[in-house]
C-alpha cells in the first residue's frame, strides 16, 4: 500500500466511523457505498478522486501489495466483507473455479450428464480444456454409424 493510501485510509478509521459491522461468521461487512456487484468502494482524494475496492485496501493494509497477475478471492464468499483474514490473492482461474458460476459447477462435476464417471479411463480432455465422456462418445458414434445411409456400389 502506498503512503498516500495509508494516510487516507486505515482499518482503525473504518472501525471508528462505524462503516464496518461484524456478522456471525466473522465477516467485516462494509456498510458504506457498494458498487452494483456488491463490493464496497471508497473514493480517494476528494470528490473527483479514483474509487477503489475497500477489500483491496484492507488486504494491502495487512499483507502489503497484491502481487501482479493475482486477484483477491473472498474465502467467505461475501463480497461486502473487508476482513483481511477472509481474503486471499489467487489467480483469476482459481478464483473462478472456487465460485458458484457455470465454469466452477462444470469443473466440480464427477460424472457426465448420463451418469458415466469422469475418471482416467473414461475422460478425454479436448485441446480447449473441456472434458468429453468416452462412453457417450462411443454411443453417439454407434448411432451415427447405423443411422447414416450407406452408399451401395
Amino acid at each position: 500500500m502506498t503512503t498516500r493510501h495509508a494516510r487516507l485510509w486505515s482499518i482503525e478509521d473504518m472501525w471508528t466511523t462505524g462503516r464496518i459491522k461484524v456478522d456471525h461468521a466473522g465477516c467485516w461487512l462494509w456498510t458504506g457505498w457498494r458498487d452494483r456487484d456488491g463490493y464496497g468502494r471508497i473514493r480517494l482524494c476528494g470528490r473527483h478522486g479514483k474509487t477503489i475496492g475497500v477489500h483491496r485496501l484492507s488486504y494491502q493494509a495487512v499483507h502489503g501489495e497484491i502481487p501482479k497477475g493475482l486477484v483477491l478471492d473472498h474465502l467467505c464468499r461475501n463480497k461486502a466483507c473487508v476482513n483481511p483474514a477472509h481474503l486471499e490473492a489467487v489467480t483469476d482461474q482459481t478464483n473462478i473455479l472456487r465460485g458458484y458460476g457455470l465454469a466452477a459447477t462444470n469443473a466440480q462435476a464427477t460424472t457426465c450428464p448420463q451418469g458415466h464417471p469422469y475418471d482416467l479411463f473414461n475422460t478425454y480432455t479436448r485441446p480447449n480444456g473441456k472434458r468429453k465422456c468416452r462412453a457417450c462418445d462411443r454411443a453417439a458414434a454407434k448411432v451415427r454409424y447405423y443411422l447414416e445411409p450407406r452408399l451401395i456400389n
